[in-house]
């Protein structure tokens, strides 16, 4: 007897269902594009438990014959290919004829439909992949797909799907990009009986964009035009000074279909080069029209890659495209950098390596008594002030107000003015002594001793970090940094809820759809954390209160940074996610780069951090202290 031997039609199907059908997502992204192929011009899509249960998408298309509905059901049966040549032609989503059946092969699939110019409809049943009714029906024209119970028949699938929340956030992903890919076509997506997301169809891109990602993202946008023998680019992109923290509000779409490349987004990365912060991306719509020759999509069983053929032109296109919507006529982007300082700020720096100065300095001008500045950029007092290891520690909420400045500000002594004293202006070169290493050691100091064991500030390099020191050597503090670690270990110590204060003004925050769902689901996550968010609109919620130590104008961000965070965890567990926001309220909340501080503050920067539990990191695991030991200075210096 034969070991080789031919599969059924059946269990040829459902194999296929695994390239074509992943998860809930990829049902809906197949249904949709069939309807943009017959021509419809509004879509909706209902889905129950993010997919899981049901999936319903209905448009006003062509809709089919009943010899074209039997016939779409069958493996490879399309309309849109008839050759292999056609692909390098090809204008439509689909082509693969693949869709339906395998679809059907692992749910309770329904389709009713119906063309113009007939009075009855066609109505098709399958379970699992065998067809129990075809017939005749009443429907209105066009096309209604129902897809129930997903991998029913395949319990191994089922098992590797995420919470319906994560399934139902990548069909609203996809929903997004879609109807930003296509603003002629009028799009709604209803989930759980509720209307998450829905597009006026009416042609303009930024009517699609506003209605999608609401009008604070609209009024922060900037066109983007290009045009040049065969490549055309149009779309927007949002000004530096609205970011996101992922690339999730990304869309490039090439020749109508929503695509990923990495050397599109390498281009747009370059072209804002120095004005974006590490932890920041711009939103961008970008619409590519090239030669359907030009490209090809035939590489991905969910064609979502794309290959061109001169990959390099389209770089350098998108380049000079935002290029040239970012920096105006007659500025340059240096200009543009200036003006978005305070964006650069709202992120946590990165620890930077230690530099010395060459030149001298020259002639200080004397504008009065305490305070200096050298050509380091180094602010010190000439009686620094020296804490008596008898004195008591400051509470968190004293320390709090004087780091925040509600508080009176000190100097060196009480009641000399912070701002006064000597001041020295010189110019900075940069130095590297040879044989240094690029990493310098963490502090290695012990918890007691980082504040009581007498280290003392002794002044501030480019409102960045704390210089310090003690008898053992010099020590520098990444002032963000060691802020984030004290307020990440205060906020983890409170078990139940961070304690909050109440507005006298509510200020109403809007939201995405994607965004306002995960409002709505996690609103017992925010309230332990400190935030009361009550809802007034569809996408709209009252902002009631926020945590103690939170300044409010951080907040709207800190809680949009939040969401950001939840969305790309998906499955995690409850401790990661409250370390996640925890981390992201702290990183908030702390004391930036760019923040000037006084001896008094900078003396209870050290002494908190010294009582926390891991005071030579940040919550993200970047360092918050350098130590440069007596040895190793002697060394640099070539002393010894």
């Amino acid at each position: 007897m034969s070991r080789i031997h031919v599969l059924d039609d059946n269990t040829i199907n459902k194999i296929a269902a695994g390239e074509v059908v992943e998860r809930p997502a990829s049902v809906v992204k197949e249904l949709v594009e069939n309807s943009i192929d017959a021509g419809a011009t509004k879509i909706e899509v209902e889905i129950m438990a993010g997919g899981t249960s049901l999936m319903r998408v209905t448009d006003n298309g062509c809709g089919m014959s009943l010899e074209d509905a039997k016939l779409a059901i069958e493996r490879h049966a399309t309309s849109k290919i008839q050759e292999v040549g056609d692909l390098y032609s090809l204008r439509t989503l689909g082509f693969r004829g693949e869709a339906l059946p395998t679809i059907a092969a692992v749910s309770r699939f329904r389709m009713r439909t119906r063309k113009e110019g007939e009075e009855l409809g066609t109505q098709v049943s399958i379970i699992g992949g065998v067809t129990h009714d075809i017939g005749e029906t009443g429907c209105s024209l066009g096309t209604t797909i129902q897809v129930e119970d997903l991998f029913f028949n395949t319990p191994a699938r089922k098992k590797f799907l995420k919470t319906t929340h994560t399934e139902g956030g990548r069909i609203s992903d996809f929903m997004t990009k879609l109807a930003l890919s296509r603003p002629d076509i009028a799009f709604r997506l209803i989930s759980n009986n509720k209307t998450a997301a829905m597009t006026p169809g009416n042609g303009s891109l930024f009517d699609a964009i506003r209605s999608i990602y609401g009008s604070q993202a609209a009024d922060a946008l900037l066109a983007l035009s290009f045009e040049d023998e065969d490549v055309k680019i149009t779309g927007y992109i949002t000004k530096p000074s609205m970011l996101k923290s992922s690339r999730a509000w990304q869309t490039f779409i090439v020749n109508g279909r929503i695509i990923s490349n990495k050397a599109i987004a390498k281009a747009i990365d370059n072209a804002y080069h120095s004005l974006l912060p590490k932890s920041g991306f711009p939103m961008v719509v970008l619409n590519i029209a090239v030669p359907q020759r030009s490209v090809d999509v035939n590489v991905h069983p969910q064609k979502s890659e794309m290959k061109f053929e001169d990959e390099g032109r389209i770089f350098k296109a998108v380049y000079k495209t935002v290029v040239d919507a970012i920096r105006p006529v007659g500025q340059t982007l240096e200009d543009v950098a200036a003006s978005v300082q305070n964006v650069e700020r709202r992120y946590a720096m990165e620890p930077m390596q230690f530099v010395a100065a060459t030149q001298a300095s020259e002639e200080e001008d004397f504008a009065g008594n305490g305070s200096a500045k050298t050509s380091f950029g180094i602010r010190y007092t000439e009686n620094p002030y020296q804490a008596s290891p008898a004195q008591p520690a400051m509470s968190f909420a004293e320390a709090q107000s004087v780091l925040k400045g509600e508080g009176a500000a000190y100097s060196a002594h009480d009641g000399v003015p912070a701002d006064g004293g000597l001041v020295r202006e010189a110019r900075d070169a940069a130095y590297k002594p040879q044989g240094s290493t690029a990493e310098m050691p963490l502090a290695d100091v012990s918890e007691a001793g980082l504040y009581h064991g007498g280290i003392t500030p002794i002044g501030q390099v480019d409102l960045c970090y704390i210089i310090a020191k003690d008898k053992d050597g010099l020590y520098i503090v990444d002032q963000h940094a060691a802020h984030e670690r004290i307020l990440y270990d205060k906020f983890s110590a409170m078990a139940e809820r961070i304690p909050s204060q109440q507005l006298l003004v509510h200020p109403i925050l809007s939201f995405d759809a994607r965004e306002a769902a995960l409002v709505s689901e996690n609103q017992e996550l925010f309230r332990r954390l400190g935030f009361d968010m009550e809802a007034c609109g569809e996408r709209d919620f009252r902002l009631k209160e926020v945590p103690a130590d939170v300044p409010v104008s951080e907040a709207e961000d800190m809680i949009r940074e939040i969401l950001a965070r939840l969305y790309d965890m998906h499955e995690t567990t409850a401790q990661e996610i409250r370390h996640a926001c925890l981390a992201t309220m702290a990183c908030r909340a702390a004391i930036k780069s760019g923040d000037e501080l006084n001896f008094r503050q900078m003396q209870i920067v050290l002494e908190e951090l010294s009582q926390t539990a891991r005071p030579y990191t940040c919550p993200h695991g970047r360092p918050t202290i350098l130590k440069f030991s007596s040895e190793e200075l002697a060394k640099m210096f070539k002393r010894t």
